[in-house]
């Protein structure tokens, strides 16, 4: 059926005066019966908001009847969309849909990206026997403090590169001072360097399932620094994936002749000086933004902060241990090592800006599966790259942890949708 063009505004109990004459033109048209294209062109122009009805309206001969078709006006006008026109608005929901999935597509492969290389290079680093020097002769890379250092210097000038953007300078907005990044830039470092000192020790599967179990000490910062309350559940759920995650470990041990005694205790001690420090710095960050202000601090100057005050004291670190002179003289017999270093330096810093934008736009909750994902694709990698066996019983403690850290996600997201529910209702409740 062809579609005739009209342009009004829906009539109420009491009706504009400039309505009046959109009613009229309707009423002539019924009477005239079909018009022509250039009449329907006239017509469809005459007024600012086109609304689009089917011939079968020319049937109705009551003003209530036109009435019952309209929805409820919002604003100046109203636009009603029937017959083929329908497949235009599912045309468009189509659109959005494709272009929401495609970022969300976007942040996901960025962050798995980021993160898998930069989990990938961490253990190659620490792990791969290089060419000995005279100051290194054992041939493993001697400074988890420099990966630290190259991980900062290109944060920082990439945190500085979007705080200019975003600001249109790069200091002089800055409403908390230096100095209020200078404890969490430390805790960073130093669990960073933890970190990357583990891995001479325990395997990337340990180290990664271990650091799920970071929720217990993350609770007790939170009690400690700002006297936050956790229900019973949430110490449920940090007891289950503590057992876990001893479970993973233990299973995970392989004799080996040629390590001393201690070594899965220096490494247990690495691990645990890195959740520690981990959840202290989460935990002053968000104090920083409450006493500063969510607006007058954004993620980028965060970043920026941590970063800068983390610069300052990785090289104050290097100079005292004087490891400059090792690291060039190491590197100089072993450029790969320098590579290595770079590449994990871009993916630290692309994985930064994609957490930023992640968040934005899809929300804490897709961003921590997206990140509980990566856990489990860094294991498989690392496992199938650098020949680490997984026993049936560390697959166990594997699937206690991520069952466990499932479920929080899915507690979390109910939380947030009877909030926006409540939030939503009339009384508010």
């Amino acid at each position: 059926a062809k579609t005739l063009t009209l342009v009004f505004q829906p009539r109420r109990e009491q009706v504009k005066e400039d309505n009046s004459a959109s009613f009229h033109n309707f009423n002539m048209v019924r009477r005239r019966g079909p018009q022509s294209g250039s009449q329907q062109a006239e017509i469809g122009t005459s007024n600012s908001s086109n609304i689009n009805i089917s011939r079968d309206v020319e049937n109705v001969n009551d003003e209530s009847q036109i009435e019952s078709l309209l929805p409820r006006q919002e604003g100046n006008g109203v636009e009603i969309v029937m017959g083929d026109n329908s497949e235009s608005l599912n045309s468009t929901a189509n659109s959005e849909f494709f272009v929401t999935a495609s970022r969300f597509g976007i942040c996901f492969l960025g962050l798995q990206a980021s993160y898998l290389t930069w989990g990938y290079m961490q253990e190659l680093i620490m792990t791969t026997q290089f060419d000995p020097t005279p100051s290194v002769p054992t041939g493993k890379f001697p400074s988890a403090a420099f990966c630290v250092f190259s991980n900062r210097f290109l944060a920082v000038i990439v945190a500085m590169i979007c705080v200019k953007i975003r600001h249109g300078s790069v200091f002089v907005n800055n409403k908390a001072p230096l100095s209020a990044f200078t404890p969490c830039a430390l805790s960073n470092t130093m669990s960073s360097w933890s970190q990357y000192a583990s891995l001479k020790y325990v395997s990337f599967p340990v180290q990664t399932v271990f650091k799920s179990s970071k929720i217990i000490p993350v609770m007790l910062m939170g009690l400690a620094l700002k006297g936050t309350k956790y229900p019973r559940s949430q110490y449920v759920e940090a007891i289950c994936i503590t057992i876990g995650v001893a479970i993973f470990s233990m299973a995970s041990k392989k004799p080996n002749a040629n390590q001393a005694d201690n070594t899965d205790f220096i490494g247990l001690v690495f691990l645990l000086l890195y959740i520690c420090f981990d959840s202290f710095t989460s935990q002053w960050q968000d104090r920083i933004y409450t006493k500063y202000g969510r607006s007058n601090v954004d993620p980028y100057q965060m970043m920026l902060g941590v970063n800068s005050s983390a610069i300052i004291i990785t090289t104050v670190g290097l100079i005292v241990s004087g490891d400059i002179p090792v690291i060039f003289e190491f590197m100089a017999r072993n450029p790969w090592a320098l590579y290595y270093n770079i590449i994990t330096a871009f993916t630290s810093a692309s994985g930064q800006l994609c957490i930023f934008y992640t968040i934005k736009e899809f929300g804490p909750i897709a961003f921590t599966i997206i990140m509980t994902t990566r856990q489990m694709f860094s294991i498989t990698i690392s496992s199938f790259v650098f020949g680490h066996d997984i026993s049936g019983k560390a697959l166990v403690g594997a699937i206690i942890v991520f069952s466990v850290l499932f479920y929080q996600i899915q507690r979390k997201y109910n939380a947030r949708k009877q909030k926006k529910k409540n939030q939503n209702s009339p009384t508010g409740n």
